[in-house]
């Protein structure tokens, strides 16, 4: 049985994530909103993380902190 997943981490836990996604994961994080952009179309957060984690073999922790990420760029880009 999978473990639910959260996707709010601290301010200072998303920070370090999201600062060491290109190192852990070789993609920088355009690529990897291009990733979440080109895929399937799940309406929820975590849908999205869980199908990041699983078609590109990422830990939940980083998966949850591109898809946050992805989407506080989104709705920036939309103010």
């Amino acid at each position: 049985m999978e473990v639910p997943m959260s996707l709010n981490h601290s301010m200072e836990t998303q920070s370090k994530l999201i600062a060491r996604v290109p190192d852990i994961t070789g993609r920088a994080l355009p690529e990897w909103f291009q990733a979440i952009d080109n895929g399937p179309s799940f309406l929820r957060c975590d849908e999205r993380a869980n199908w990041l984690a699983d078609e590109h073999g990422l830990t939940h922790g980083y998966a949850a902190a591109i898809v946050h990420e992805h989407e506080r760029h989104r709705r920036s880009r939309h103010l």
